[in-house]
């Protein structure tokens, strides 16, 4: 009896072998070029923007010469600030608005929009130089959030206790990335403060020079996307290929079966 060579394995174990395509750029900054030039990633602080909620609180020397500054010791009211915000503030809660100005006790309408918090701190301080000694001003950022969506395994509006906020750490809000997710090329969007429109920024995780990357440290408002990687996008293409064929051939053999019923009969 001739005997044959059972080849039928051997071709399934190649197609298995060509059709999977290792995974690649899977570690965060495992390249390093350290001939790609530095850019500054200090972090300068957040900048405030239309919306923003900001918790300020006067001090100095003379406790009764403060309270006139201070809203928490103020009747709880609807004030133009509340407005301008679409929104109501808490007792010391000050809302930037469309225009971008605060509406402070005494001093009136403060433009703030675009500044830090240590610039619009000094800027309070020296204003209030006029009526108070050694005035201190203490702002806090009270909704500060970032929003994280794509191939991460949490998806959705993050918000953190840390103003200082960098990409990594944002990334681990969402449950870190997935498997499936392309390292090489996140997509940050911010609304830049010159034009007030949208700008995307492609970021590589698995270069160690993210860490120096002036978009390291997160805006509130910023917009992860993290795309699947090319693996995904062609087994998904693929398998949408495959639910066209199988739908189609079904109904290609059912009329076939009628076709062979009626010539029958």
């Amino acid at each position: 009896m001739k005997k044959y060579f059972p080849v039928f394995p051997y071709i399934i174990l190649l197609l298995l072998f060509f059709s999977c395509k290792p995974k690649q750029n899977i570690v965060y900054m495992s390249n390093n070029n350290f001939e790609q030039e530095v850019s500054q990633a200090k972090f300068s602080g957040l900048h405030i923007q239309e919306g923003d909620k900001l918790q300020i609180q006067v001090s100095a020397f003379e406790e009764i010469a403060v309270r006139p500054f201070n809203r928490s010791s103020m009747p709880s009211t609807g004030t133009a600030a509340d407005a301008a915000g679409g929104g109501s503030a808490s007792a010391s809660e000050y809302i930037v608005g469309a225009d971008g100005t605060i509406i402070f006790p005494v001093l009136g309408p403060v433009y703030c929009k675009g500044m830090t918090k240590k610039q619009l701190k000094d800027d309070l301080e020296s204003r209030l130089r006029r009526y108070l000694t050694d005035p201190m001003v203490t702002i806090t950022l009270t909704n500060f959030s970032i929003s994280v969506l794509g191939e991460v395994g949490s998806p959705g509006q993050k918000t953190s206790s840390s103003e200082k906020l960098n990409i990594f750490q944002a990334i681990a809000l969402a449950g870190d990335l997935t498997y499936d997710a392309n390292r090489t090329n996140v997509k940050l969007i911010r609304t830049s403060e010159a034009t007030g429109k949208d700008e995307v920024v492609s970021l590589d995780l698995s270069e160690a020079s993210i860490r120096n990357s002036p978009y390291y440290f997160l805006q509130q408002n910023d917009i992860l996307y993290v795309e699947p990687d090319k693996n995904k996008q062609v087994s998904v293409n693929n398998d949408s290929a495959t639910d066209k064929w199988i739908k189609y051939g079904g109904v290609g053999l059912g009329i076939l079966t009628l076709i062979i019923t009626l010539t029958r009969k």
